[in-house]
């Protein structure tokens, strides 16, 4: 198990000759880094982003993947996360373990399997509830990555006639006539450069999330469960931006963890080199099609 330093942070490294990951022991569960063929870290490096958590101390973003379990609410939501984690050996990768949070009686684990020879990563995050009562809430996977780029949010694209096929979310500080937001028939389209913050959540049967950065694509998965009820309106995707870092972010749906019973939620990501960036929704489409992502 090769361990290395980054931001300050001891982390195990899972590499292939395609993709590597930086994934932290020293706090977390979190991913730090995800870069392809040797080149830049495309997730953000946050040492210095906090937000205070009333009561306890300081919640570290770091940047990076992490999980959070929804409704976002501040007390439950931000309970800092820097005590060192457990890095186990699986096959294909590694599996991080959280201590049990006290106050919500949920202990958080992220398994990371890289396939051999491939940038694609299945991550399988779990709640687990060590506690002695029944919880309700949802797996929330969070991925921040570095401003700069463009992310592609795809919409339903059923054929329903007069009958509307498709709705958003949208916070309190979502303006949705802000310039870097295009709005489109079959995707929506946001370039993180913008210091003022956006964020729109929706039912998602497309499944997919997309970012592009320097020349690569990112692209991540989660499966859509039709009949089953989500927070924030129904949404199973979610997107936030603000002048530091961009999130990608699927929710599970609502379920009750009855005690020592845990609910998991897949990922997979891949990535995508030699990508020109996308200008409009044409462009989306036809990359949608080179690379087969439906």
């Amino acid at each position: 198990m090769e361990t290395v330093d980054f931001m300050g942070h001891e982390c195990v490294a899972l590499e292939n000759e395609t993709i590597r990951l930086l994934l932290s022991r020293s706090m977390g569960p979190r991913i730090l880094s995800l870069s392809l063929g040797g080149g830049e870290n495309l997730l953000a490096e946050l040492p210095d982003f906090v937000t205070e958590h009333p009561g306890v101390g300081i919640f570290h973003f770091y940047g990076g993947h992490r999980l959070w379990h929804a409704p976002e609410e501040i007390n439950r939501t931000y309970l800092p996360d820097d005590a060192p984690v457990n890095i186990s050996s699986i096959e294909g990768g590694y599996l991080m373990t959280q201590d049990v949070e006290i106050k919500t009686g949920l202990q958080k684990s992220i398994e990371v399997c890289l396939e051999k020879n491939s940038s694609r990563v299945v991550i399988t995050h779990r709640l687990h509830n060590r506690g002695f009562w029944d919880v309700t809430c949802a797996p929330w996977a969070i991925t921040q990555l570095k401003v700069g780029g463009i992310a592609i949010l795809p919409q339903a694209c059923q054929k329903t006639g007069v009958l509307p096929n498709r709705s958003l979310a949208l916070w309190d500080y979502t303006n949705i006539s802000n310039p870097n937001v295009i709005l489109g028939r079959n995707y929506i389209m946001l370039n993180a450069r913008s210091q003022e913050p956006f964020k729109v959540g929706f039912p998602n049967p497309r499944g997919w999330l997309a970012y592009w950065l320097n020349d690569t694509l990112f692209v991540k998965r989660a499966k859509y469960a039709a009949q089953s009820a989500y927070y924030d309106f129904g949404s199973s995707s979610e997107c936030y931006c603000n002048g530091q870092f961009l999130e990608l972010e699927t929710l599970g749906p609502i379920q009750t963890i009855a005690p020592n019973e845990s609910i998991p939620h897949v990922e997979t990501w891949e990535l995508y080199g030699n990508v020109t960036r996308p200008r409009d929704e044409q462009d989306v489409q036809a990359l949608v099609a080179s690379l087969k992502l439906e």
